[in-house]
């Protein structure tokens, strides 16, 4: 996550069944054990930086049972690093399902797997029907929500750099004589990642991420909405990288790469999923902007909401860098088949971003 490439790649959502492509086409993304290795490796090898899970306990219906089936992303991500040389491995942790002293633990036991190769995707809310399955009230007020989740990362920050016991009282939290060891891999907090469009989100993120992803409607606002998370994470004395993300479909002419999108996104979309999402997102979430659900139910059916990457790598690459060019560090990226769709995008998208200076070569 630390390289010197000036625009960062990583793959989003292959631990869930569908991945972000809430269609019913018989290639849709399996996402078994097998699968997600390969992918992986593949990754690996080809110099991107990082790969970022959706923490999901249940789905979201229709045909398909969208993202019903899922891998945990804390194991995943053992598994995935463990089986890996350079590439970053995030987990992503809802911080009202994980104690914070467990959680440290964890986090640092993977950070030693890889030898510093772990991130930490950090959750303060989401889903009420997963909270329900868990006994949890999730709070209609997202203050409350990063609130408890400022003291769950307190802790863990603490038990990450303290050398000795301490004990903790909190509105949240009250915990007796803790420590942890071994700590990160050379003593080093691991990069944080955090995801919202809300206030209170992109102020958490502001204090305590390396990186904040927010999603991207149009490249105008969005370059206003970089200005602004820059602006507020310097009043705290930090910098923070923005993040987008986005969903590809890749192929030798424009015409081509329009119909698929066409056939898997509206002809075969899973239409009762998207609408689950969609309202769920709206009634619980602050990870989209508002105007996301009145203009884009194709976006969300063809890439969970995100920004479209639709044409040929000429295209895509040039999109890239007008996303660079707006402020932006980095993107994610999905597929409706991530093992049969990246290979193309790695052999003609990755050597263009190369000419425009956005990224190198990756030493292989």
């Amino acid at each position: 996550m630390y390289n010197k490439n000036p625009f960062k790649l990583g793959v989003f959502s292959p631990n869930c069944g569908g991945g972000m492509a809430i269609t019913t086409v018989s290639e849709r993304w399996d996402a078994s054990w097998e699968n997600n290795l390969s992918l992986a490796k593949m990754l690996d090898e080809a110099g991107i930086e990082f790969i970022l899970p959706i923490a999901r306990w249940i789905g979201y219906g229709g045909k398909t049972d969208f993202q019903g089936s899922n891998l945990e992303t804390i194991t995943w991500c053992s598994g995935l690093l463990a089986s890996t040389k350079n590439i970053s491995v995030f987990a992503t942790a809802h911080t009202s399902f994980h104690h914070p002293i467990v959680a440290a633990k964890m986090f640092s036991t993977m950070d030693h797997i890889s030898k510093g190769r772990f991130g930490l995707n950090v959750v303060c809310g989401w889903n009420a029907q997963e909270y329900e399955m868990f006994n949890i009230e999730l709070s209609n007020k997202h203050e409350i929500r990063y609130e408890y989740g400022q003291e769950w990362f307190d802790i863990i920050k603490r038990i990450w750099t303290d050398d000795k016991p301490f004990d903790w009282h909190g509105k949240y939290f009250t915990l007796n004589n803790v420590h942890g060891n071994p700590k990160p891999y050379n003593q080093k907090i691991p990069p944080i990642m955090n995801a919202g469009s809300s206030n209170e989100g992109q102020e958490f993120a502001a204090r305590n991420a390396n990186y904040l992803f927010t999603v991207l409607v149009d490249l105008d606002t969005g370059a206003e909405n970089v200005k602004s998370i820059k602006q507020r994470a310097a009043k705290h004395g930090r910098d923070v990288g923005v993040f987008t993300t986005s969903y590809v479909v890749c192929r030798p002419t424009q015409s081509e790469a329009e119909e698929y999108h066409e056939f898997y996104s509206n002809e075969k979309a899973d239409w009762p999923a998207v609408d689950q999402l969609m309202n769920l997102q709206g009634l619980h979430a602050k990870s989209f902007p508002p105007e996301a659900f009145s203009q884009f139910r194709n976006r969300f059916a063809a890439g969970h909401g995100v920004y479209p990457l639709v044409g040929t790598p000429d295209y895509i690459a040039d999109e890239m860098e007008r996303i660079y060019k707006a402020g932006y560090e980095g993107t994610t990226i999905t597929f409706v088949n991530y093992l049969d769709e990246f290979p193309y995008f790695r052999d003609e998208v990755l050597p263009r971003l190369e000419a425009k200076g956005m990224r190198s070569i990756p030493n292989i």
